[in-house]
């Protein structure tokens, strides 16, 4: 369970819907119960073990991460929007609504000044 959401959690530094932090958490806990040298490796890792540990001391969110995370939703579900769901009207206010929903959740954290 901790490498999938592991895996999970790199894919969501390059995917914009799949939530990185949240994953790493995951993982980090999965660890902490299964495998101390994991957990130590993922705590430590110069890319990763960052945004466990803002998360976790902070309950914040750095500002550019919050400015590409929000762009990149509205980029990828506009597309899809505008280009792969334009026949389905209902579809079209889902994802809308999706993204605002992110975008919400997003911002609703605290702004991490670093």
């Amino acid at each position: 369970m901790g490498l999938l959401s592991l895996g999970l959690g790199v894919a969501g530094v390059f995917l914009p819907v799949v939530p990185t932090t949240p994953l790493l958490l995951l993982s980090a806990w999965c660890f902490v119960h299964s495998s101390p040298r994991l957990y130590e490796w993922l705590m430590n890792h110069p890319r990763l073990g960052v945004y466990i540990k803002n998360f976790r001391e902070y309950r914040a969110i750095p500002l550019r991460v919050k400015v590409v995370s929000v762009g990149m939703v509205w980029l990828t579900i506009g597309y899809c929007i505008v280009a792969v769901v334009d026949k389905w009207w209902w579809a079209q206010v889902l994802m809308a609504l999706m993204a605002t929903a992110i975008t919400w959740h997003i911002l609703s954290y605290k702004t991490l000044k670093k």
